[in-house]
């Protein structure tokens, strides 16, 4: 019995790897000799450098930056391929967990603790840099993050502006003089799944503000300084970081990386998938399994089982998906190639139960088993 896992993380409950592991262990308890190949997933948000950096054997770094509020912070990203590329996800330096509930306004939170990681990266011989958009605090079109690598944002009297959203309608001067001279060397992948341009009604402060504690009131303000600072760039520097897809996602960054770093933006999972040599790890499998916390209609519009499926189905393997819970309308998922799927809750209960930790692990334990044995039975009579 030959299976491959490659699940994502259950988000607030337990990691994508923890999560192959339990499920390695149901399928050995029926197939003691299975030969299982565990490829631990992330579509570009949090998990990311976890999966990619036990996906290439790769190694973890842990440095202390600037945080979201200003104040210093421990972030991890990865090296791999050798050292050459780095794994940066932005939540690890500006991550809303980050900031405290009662703290949460993004008119003060900032990026710079990214560029500090980039930097870093670059220091340790990096060329080649994964970026992982999602879960920011931030609203600040990622100056913050461009400030660290030597942008200089001036005001009308030559001085540089502060951290924060509320910073951009100061901005009457881009300095790039002071750039690191590396940043022309490196080339940026960016991983971004939404497609709201920077400012505007489908913008980043409309839609994403109030998450990171914008008012109403905060929201208008944030606006117009993206707004402010889009039509600054065009106007110093000719190029449009407002209209394309992706630019408001993660509170600007993907501006800033497309428009100021040349970086390349791709759903999450297309860049992921490249990088772990999924493909090539799929041939000869007898089955595929994967999963995520929650199986919904949203799974089937480019999230990692969806992905999974779609490209096991081209390789003629069964699909087999866990999800700690399952609604809504999935026949989507079949049409993609996924052939079965399963919840693996055991009884009613509360959410806050059904997300420990333990009781995830051995939920995904006791289904694998039960599908395997399922699969044994019907081996045993052909």
């Amino acid at each position: 019995m030959k299976v491959l896992i490659a699940v994502d993380s259950f988000k607030g409950s337990v990691s994508s790897i923890e999560a192959s592991k339990a499920i390695a262990k149901g399928i050995r308890n029926v197939y003691l000799d299975a030969d299982i190949v565990l490829l631990p997933l992330a579509d570009g948000g949090e998990g990311t450098v976890e999966c990619l950096v036990h996906a290439t054997s790769g190694r973890m770094v842990s440095q202390e930056v600037t945080g979201p509020l200003g104040e210093k912070v421990e972030a991890v990203y990865g090296l791999v391929e050798g050292g050459r590329t780095a794994v940066i996800e932005v939540a690890a330096a500006c991550g809303l967990p980050l900031v405290p509930k009662d703290r949460r306004n993004p008119e003060f939170t900032t990026t710079f603790g990214v560029g500090e990681l980039i930097k870093d990266a670059i220091l340790q011989g990096c060329r080649e840099f994964i970026i992982g958009l999602g879960g920011s605090a931030t609203n600040d079109a990622g100056i913050g993050m461009l400030q660290a690598l030597g942008f200089q944002f001036k005001d009308a009297v030559g001085d540089e502006v502060g951290f924060g959203g509320r910073s951009l309608t100061e901005i009457c001067v881009i300095d790039s003089s002071q750039v690191m001279e590396e940043l022309n060397e490196c080339t940026f992948f960016v991983a971004c799944d939404v497609d709201n341009p920077l400012y505007g009604p489908d913008g980043a402060a409309y839609i994403y503000g109030p998450q990171k504690g914008a008012s109403e009131e905060v929201v208008l303000k944030l606006d117009s300084g993206l707004r402010f600072f889009a039509e600054l760039v065009q106007e110093k520097m000719g190029r449009d970081i407002h209209s394309f897809s992706g630019a408001g996602a993660a509170g600007g960054l993907g501006a800033a990386f497309s428009a100021f770093l040349e970086g390349s933006l791709q759903p999450g999972i297309e860049l992921i998938f490249g990088k772990i040599h999924i493909a090539e790890k799929m041939k000869g499998m007898d089955f595929v399994i994967t999963g995520e916390g929650r199986l919904d209609a949203q799974t089937s519009m480019g999230k990692a089982p969806s992905g999974v499926a779609r490209l096991a189905a081209r390789h003629q393997i069964s699909t087999i998906a866990f999800a700690g819970s399952v609604s809504g309308d999935l026949s989507g998922l079949h049409k993609l190639g996924m052939t079965s799927y399963f919840p693996i809750l055991e009884a009613p209960g509360s959410l806050e139960e059904a997300m420990e930790s333990d009781r995830t692990l051995a939920n995904l334990e006791r289904t694998a088993e039960q599908v395997f044995r399922l699969i044994r039975s019907v081996e045993g009579k052909k």
